[in-house]
């Protein structure tokens, strides 16, 4: 017998479940009407850059523009305080808007630093990016006095530059005294860090000094280092005439070097560089001749389309990074004395990027939704979820609202809950910021398009009646015709989920007033269309074509039937050109005719008449020639050429089964002779009335033997070709009934297919009417199992399909088919293969095991199923798994259950799973798969993967006092193995410079360190990663705050509190109560089955693919953290994303925001099925209004 506490448990498990539902996003139309009226939280439209560098001599103007309704009010936070615009009288506040001005007197330095802006309004906070900023600078190069540089000829020289720190960056070139330019060439050239390079020295180069140049960019000025003064020791006295030898450096008695690396040193280093950005490689040697550098990527072509070479082969720049450019890059420094290598290892990392930004979301009362924030990066970023610009952990508690890692998850939603929720994904290279609002609409229904619509259409045209409307939640749309009966869907009819009511072919009884009425649970709105059919435009006596003399006169036929109610123009056009018309001209029109007087070959063409209405149009085209015969060699002739009279006196003789003699007189040529007789057909059985082209002869004949079809009631006519044109047809000859006969065409697309495990349909195409050729025609097919002796089972039908019962599962079957009527039967189809249904595999895979166990993946081993068991068409072996538990003591696991597919037919089938969480215990099994079942379980395995390196820690946060960095945190969520300890590396930031990198190292037990400040304003970056055995797991890098005046506090959050966990408790304990009791009064009253004897196990339940995922919660999951300067503050939360497998009497548990974590599933008879089925809410975007 069930417990009251099962039959409570599924309940919730039920609401749980219907709650998760997700529903489609309310898309708001663009109408000005709904648009104003719309109240929406703010969303940032404009604001600076992230890192934004501003001139001191100008006014700082940092942009925040937002919109919304109503209309946002702005706030600013500078250095994660507060900033109050009023109390300062050189900054202001842009009206309507949150761009700062702040004048440029005083101290541009002043204003330095973080800012933040926060356009809120009744509905939500918006926020933009933090905006560091920061003022340029270029300072002067520092005094100095250079001696002279002493250098034997042939040696190399590096004259370093080292230009002031400004900001940004300045760029450096080098010139001497008198403001010329160094010539640079494979000799001598300038690095990437401004210093120039001699690969040898010439005894010509002490004849200049050497001055190297920085430009400062914000400031457009040049600061100048003292120049250098070259003394070369030379073996030769140095004159021009050494500059034409062709040998320089024998002539000068310079020995001849191998080539060594200036930049970079040694043999080889490396380089990071982050996606999108490009890359810059320098190798520059020292040799005599002076060597030729050559740039190699190992195991791969360099991307041409990417790579320039550049500074005389010194540099390589590849530009636009990704992923695939990371390797090893090579440069080659060679002379004739010898050559050399450095190998430069290049690592691609990557600020985060977006995968799935957030979207705004605009929901009804009562409705589902989800916001998703997917990014990628290396390291791979970290998500935190802020709602009006607060972190998620520390909002205040919305028990619809579900947060699982990347995804929040809207359930119920109600007015009032409209909020703008902010994903901030971060990682060591910087940081994204996407701002996304959930609102939350009630709205009655609008009518959006024009009111009482005319609508005009072709007879016989498909039709579109469109009705634009919009409500929240989404109405309900129904269409009535003059306002009687139920809506129109079907049939004739097609509705579209956007209100248009789709007419397949417009008919005269399809006129009169239709009405579109719009409905949800806060009223109704109507609109009528008025829909007129009317007939179609067309040409009854189309322009021929004519083939005349020079100077003769042309007239061309068009003769319009149209709608009486649409009137119509007819315009004519010569080579898809308007013709024009007027009294004196030799073109006129009239309403059925154009005519020309006085033809001449420049008239010959294309005439195209088009007859238009309001709603449709109709055109037809005819052809020229004009012969260059003029009126007087005419007039010669008793009478000009023409089209040849229709024929004459048609007779029908020799009769046959299949074909007869036609013979005609032919009519006059009118002086073209006669080239073609085409003759046509009607028949009045398929398509009376229809005149259908049958043959065409030689224009010499006037008797042929015609070819016919058997069964069909002929009657013909014949129509004479000259140069001309065609004749009119003739008159109509006696009707000719052939005899009847056998079917010739075999029935096509026969094919059989079960739709049921026990039962097959055949199909096939019907014969067209003219294949029939007797009356009553029918089918015969003929089936039988495939590779057998039985005997041939057929039926004989009308139809197009036959189905076959009690068949054998996924049997193969012969089947083959013939055309019958009255007087016979076609030739038989060739015999096509088809199968009866499939039914559930009847086996299971035996001895599955798995081998190369690592961290993440493991192969997988299995014995395949006879194929005879399948019982269908093969289509996988399924593999189902679940992480059974952590191997760590204390964490709890999702043990969700997943699935992948192996198509495989081989002998010893193997497979990789992969994705797996490390340091855990697995479970799975396996069942093959047909196109329709799964079959039974094979053995269940269980394996344990390795250790792997650890998470981020789940929080990295500083406090700063005065003369001390107090650093906290805590294990990471997923250890993925037994950590042995910390590594924390740190470095002074000043600027853009970074100081040396110190590592200190500390046990597991460890999660906090005070370091000593060397002075106050001193500011560190710490990175800190956990460590497993394999190796130092994702690092968590923060960067300690400016040093303010004010006391630092740690804020504690709500959540964490012992009062507010013990009331969270109290609750949930409080509603389990209230559930069981309301099941033991309805299980008294008799509303539930319930079993008398023993009670049901619980069976797993079987979910769809998701993702695996943890559930691991501390003391410490909600406390906020304040991030680095790439990372908003707050901590991420992480939570699970989906519901946790609970056995037989296992507890509930409740999250921490109150959801309940558990799942049931029992396995019931129909009876106790109808009997406790809860009743789904109706979602008020479902409700259905009756309209009378």
């Amino acid at each position: 017998m069930w417990t009251q506490e099962r039959w409570a448990a599924l309940a919730v498990l039920s609401i749980i479940l219907l709650l998760l539902k997700v529903a489609a996003p309310i898309e708001v139309p663009l109408d000005p009407k709904i648009q104003q009226e719309l109240k929406q939280p703010p969303t940032i439209v404009k604001q600076s850059l992230k890192d934004y560098i501003v001139d001191p001599r100008d006014n700082i103007i940092i942009e925040c523009e937002a919109k919304g309704t109503p209309v946002p009010t702005f706030q600013w936070r500078r250095n994660g305080k507060f900033f109050n615009v009023g109390k300062d009288p050189r900054v202001t506040m842009r009206s309507r808007s949150g761009t700062l001005e702040i004048r440029s007197s005083g101290k541009p330095e002043d204003y330095e630093g973080e800012y933040q802006c926060f356009a809120s309004n009744d509905f939500g906070t918006a926020i933009s990016n933090k905006i560091l900023l920061r003022v340029s600078k270029s300072p002067l190069w520092p005094k100095e006095v250079l001696e002279p540089v002493v250098v034997r000829e042939g040696e190399s020289l590096v004259l370093p530059c080292n230009p002031p720190p400004g900001l940004p960056p300045p760029e450096t070139f080098w010139m001497d005294s008198s403001i010329m330019p160094i010539i640079q060439d494979k000799r001598v050239s300038m690095g990437l860090k401004g210093d120039l390079f001699f690969s040898n020295v010439l005894a010509r180069d002490a004849n200049t000094d050497y001055s190297c140049n920085a430009r400062f960019e914000f400031t457009h000025t040049i600061q100048q280092k003292n120049p250098f003064t070259l003394k070369v020791l030379t073996k030769e006295p140095y004159n021009d005439t050494f500059l034409n030898s062709t040998d320089l450096y024998g002539a000068r008695n310079v020995p001849e070097t191998q080539p060594t690396f200036l930049s970079p040193k040694g043999l080889s280093s490396s380089k990071i560089v982050l996606r999108g950005e490009q890359l810059l490689l320098e190798c520059i040697a020292a040799g005599v001749p002076s060597p030729n550098i050559d740039w190699i990527k190992k195991g791969a072509d360099l991307p041409s389309k990417k790579v320039k070479i550049e500074n005389f082969g010194k540099t390589l720049r590849l530009l636009n990074v990704s992923e695939e450019d990371s390797g090893d890059y090579v440069c080659m420094a060679s002379n004739k004395i010898g050559s050399i290598r450095h190998s430069i290892e290049v690592q691609v990392k990557a600020a985060p990027y977006w995968l799935d930004k957030p979207t705004n979301l605009v929901l009804a009362p009562d409705e589902n939704g989800r916001l998703v924030c997917r990014a990628r990066g290396n390291p791979k970023p970290t998500i935190q979820w802020l709602v009006n610009g607060e972190p998620i952990e520390s909002s205040l508690p919305n028990p619809n609202r579900q947060v699982l890692g990347d995804t929040i998850l809207f359930h119920s939603v109600q007015i009032g809950s409209s909020a703008v929720h902010q994903c901030n994904a971060s990682n060591e290279h910087g940081y994204l910021l996407a701002n996304a609002f959930v609102n939350i609409l009630d709205m009655a229904p609008r009518m959006l398009g024009p009111k009482n619509q005319l609508i005009k259409v072709i007879e016989n045209n498909r039709t579109f009646l469109d009705c634009p409307f919009f409500g929240s939640p989404f109405p309900l749309l129904r269409w009535f015709k003059n306002g009687l009966g139920s809506g129109l869907d079907g049939g004739q009819y097609k509705l579209y989920h956007n209100g248009t009511l789709e007419i397949k072919q417009a008919r005269p009884e399809d006129q009169g007033t239709y009405t579109c009425v719009a409905s949800n649970i806060l009223g109704k709105m109507e609109n009528q269309v008025r829909l007129e059919v009317k007939e179609p435009t067309r040409i009854v006596r189309a322009p021929e074509h004519v083939t005349q003399a020079k100077g003769t006169t042309v007239r061309f036929d068009c003769r319009v039937k149209h709608d009486p109610s649409l009137p119509a123009t007819v315009t004519w056009l010569k080579d898809d050109k308007p013709l024009s018309f007027n009294w004196i001209g030799r073109f006129r029109k009239d309403d059925e005719t154009l005519t020309i007087y006085n033809v001449n070959p420049e008239d010959a063409g294309t005439y195209t008449c088009t007859a238009k209405t309001e709603i449709d149009e109709n055109s037809a085209s005819a052809r020229l020639t004009v012969t260059e015969d003029d009126i007087s060699s005419a007039s010669n002739r008793s009478a000009f050429a023409g089209r040849p009279d229709p024929p004459q006196d048609l007779e029908l003789s020799d009769p046959s089964a299949r074909s007869v003699r036609l013979t005609w007189v032919p009519g006059n040529e009118n002086n073209s002779p006669v080239t073609h007789f085409l003759v046509q057909f009607e028949e009045d059985r398929w398509e009376p009335g229809k005149w259908q082209n049958l043959s065409i002869f030689d224009g010499n004949l006037n008797s042929v033997n015609l070819q016919l079809s058997p069964f069909v009631n002929y009657q013909f006519r014949v129509i004479a070709i000259n140069a001309v044109g065609q004749s009119q047809p003739s008159l109509p000859s006696a009707r000719y009934q052939t005899s009847g006969a056998s079917p010739d065409v075999v029935p096509s697309g026969l094919k059989g297919w079960g739709s049921k495990k026990n039962n097959m349909e055949i199909t096939w195409q019907a014969l067209k009417n003219t294949e029939r050729n007797g009356p009553n025609l029918r089918y015969m097919v003929s089936w039988r199992r495939k590779d057998t002796e039985e005997e041939w089972n057929n039926t004989t039908t009308t139809r197009t399909k036959h189905i076959i019962h009690n068949t054998d599962t996924y049997v193969p079957y012969e089947i083959k088919i013939k055309a019958i009527n009255d007087f016979g039967h076609s030739p038989e189809s060739n015999i096509v293969i088809g199968y009866s249904g499939e039914d559930k595999p009847s086996a299971a895979p035996t001895e599955l095991r798995v081998s190369k166990i690592n961290s993440t993946k493991v192969n997988v081993h299995w014995v395949p199923v006879d194929p005879s068991t399948v019982n269908g068409e093969f289509k996988e072996y399924k593999l189902y798994y679940w992480r059974e538990a952590s191997l760590i003591k204390g964490l709890k696991v999702n043990k969700t259950k997943l699935h992948k597919g192996f198509f495989t037919m081989a002998e010893q089938p193997s497979g990789i799973l992969t994705e797996l969480f490390p340091y855990s215990k697995y479970k799975m099994y396996m069942v093959v798969a047909n196109r329709e079942y799964e079959g039974p379980q094979s053995n269940t395995v269980e394996f344990y993967t390795k250790e792997g390196e650890p998470g981020a820690p789940k929080y990295f946060r500083i406090q700063r006092h005065t003369d001390v960095v107090h650093l906290k945190w805590d294990k990471p969520l997923e250890p993925n193995g037994v950590l042995i300890g910390y590594t924390l590396q740190y470095h002074t930031v000043n600027g853009t410079q970074a100081g040396e990198r110190k590592v200190q190292s500390f046990p597991a037990n460890v999660t906090e360190y005070i370091m000593n400040l060397p002075n106050r304003f001193t500011r560190f970056k710490f990175y800190l990663a956990a460590r497993t055995q394999v190796g130092a797991g994702e690092v968590y890098a923060v960067e300690s705050p400016h040093f303010t005046n004010e006391a630092y506090k740690e804020q504690e959050d709500i959540a964490t509190q012992g009062w507010f966990i013990g009331l969270m408790c109290a609750i949930a304990l409080l509603v389990l109560i209230l559930l069981i009791v309301c099941f033991i009064k309805r299980s008294r009253g008799g509303k539930y089955a319930v079993r008398d004897k023993k009670d049901l196990p619980l069976d797993p339940v079987d979910h769809k693919d998701q993702d695996g995922s943890f559930d691991y919660h501390s003391d410490e999951d909600n406390k906020p953290l304040q991030g680095s300067q790439t990372s908003l503050d707050g901590n991420v939360k992480e939570s699970d994303d989906s519901l946790v497998d609970y056995g037989e009497g296992g507890d509930g548990q409740f999250n921490e925001d109150g959801s309940f974590i558990g799942q049931y599933t029992v396995k019931k008879d129909k009876e106790e099925t109808e009997g406790n089925e809860s009743s789904e809410a109706t979602s008020p975007v479902n409700a259905i209004y009756s309209l009378a």
